[in-house]
């Protein structure tokens, strides 16, 4: 009778467009929880007080939901048939993370796993629950007990059939249904991932610093990014995928079949000179129904201006120095630097600027004492 329920929520998933599809029991996996506590009392969350807020939760699907007795975990594909890191030479342009190139996958994934839903509650007249990214829910460690993949040395889950590219969204039920057995850990001695890391957030196999990463630095982090980590961003304004994409698993990597994670023109990696003039309404406009617009205009353009001061590109100077006005004191501040990169004797000869800005972080900038 389980199986039976299995093969048919299978079925269904395949026809909404899942790819992989597995099943494991609600109960915590072994270990994650006191990782967690180590990540968390190390600091190594950064300023995602989020993940500290909902650590408890976050460490049993049954703590989330006591009810639960099985969990489907369903992928979904998000791979472009491409090198994701031929863009890092071209420095005049933005370097946006895959997954970020298309619609949200938050929306597109949640539509589907509501659909599905709805059709498990009438096979197996059960309650049920869906998840994706953003509810207290370890996705990863569960995709991997369930057999969609395993998490590799750079902590994100890597499938055989998909590579690095998969999106993770999962179903809680009541029902009871008979799990699938784990995928093995297949990394070996490879530390690809590690060795390509820009700035070493990956500081051990399968242990990662997230205040040290480019994708918590350029999406997740609010505040000023520190100097040391500047350079190391070269061109990446909106996540990094270095370290996904040097896996030699990726030679399995299939292009996604869902239409609507298809790529955006206005998302794959644009001139930098079209972003620097972007005020709040253009950005909402061009970036609506992506991931990027969630970061919010000016945090976005703090990077555009750091990649900008990374590219060497004198045509950015005019562009640059029009943000020293911008409202945001974080734009700003990040004006000041790439202009003291791209152009230093101008830097030099509007430095007296710097004493009457209101916010002391950008005067901090254009007296060279940012820490």
């Amino acid at each position: 009778m389980a199986q039976t329920l299995k093969s048919k929520i299978a079925e269904e998933a395949k026809a909404l467009g899942f790819d992989p599809v597995r099943f494991a029991t609600a109960d915590a996996v072994e270990g994650t929880g006191a990782a967690l506590d180590s990540f968390l009392g190390e600091g190594r969350h950064g300023d995602m007080d989020w993940l500290a807020a909902t650590a408890e939760r976050r460490k049993s699907p049954r703590t989330l939901w006591p009810e639960a007795r099985s969990v489907i975990l369903l992928g979904v594909n998000y791979g472009r048939g491409e090198d994701p890191l031929a863009v890092l030479q071209e420095r005049s342009r933005g370097a946006i993370s895959v997954y970020a190139q298309g619609a949200d996958y938050h929306d597109v994934i949640k539509a589907k796993l509501k659909q599905l839903a709805a059709r498990v509650q009438t096979l197996a007249d059960t309650e049920v629950k869906i998840f994706v990214d953003t509810a207290p829910v370890m996705e990863k460690p569960l995709a991997a007990r369930a057999g969609l993949g395993w998490q590799g040395k750079h902590t994100n889950l890597v499938s055989r059939e998909f590579g690095s590219w998969l999106f993770i969204g999962s179903i809680f039920t009541s029902a009871e249904i008979e799990p699938d057995a784990a995928e093995e850990d297949h990394c070996g001695a490879c530390r690809r991932c590690l060795d390509v890391c820009p700035t070493a957030a990956l500081t051990a196999p399968y242990r990662i610093d997230a205040r040290a990463c480019i994708s918590y630095l350029t999406i997740e982090h609010k505040g000023h990014i520190a100097p040391r980590f500047r350079a190391q961003m070269g061109n990446r304004i909106f996540g990094c995928d270095d370290c996904l994409a040097v896996c030699p698993w990726n030679k399995f990597a299939q292009s996604a079949r869902e239409t609507k994670l298809a790529v955006r023109g206005e998302s794959v990696n644009p001139p930098l000179a079209e972003l620097l003039v972007l005020d709040d309404a253009a950005f909402r406009a061009r970036f609506r129904g992506t991931p990027i617009k969630r970061t919010g205009r000016d945090r976005f353009l703090r990077n555009v201006l750091i990649a900008a001061g990374n590219s060497a590109d004198a045509r950015l100077v005019k562009l640059v120095e029009a943000r020293l006005d911008d409202q945001s004191p974080l734009v700003r501040a990040m004006a000041v630097w790439a202009l003291s990169r791209l152009a230093p004797a101008r830097f030099r000869a509007l430095r007296f600027r710097g004493a009457s800005d209101p916010d002391p972080d950008v005067r901090m900038e254009w007296m060279g004492e940012a820490a």
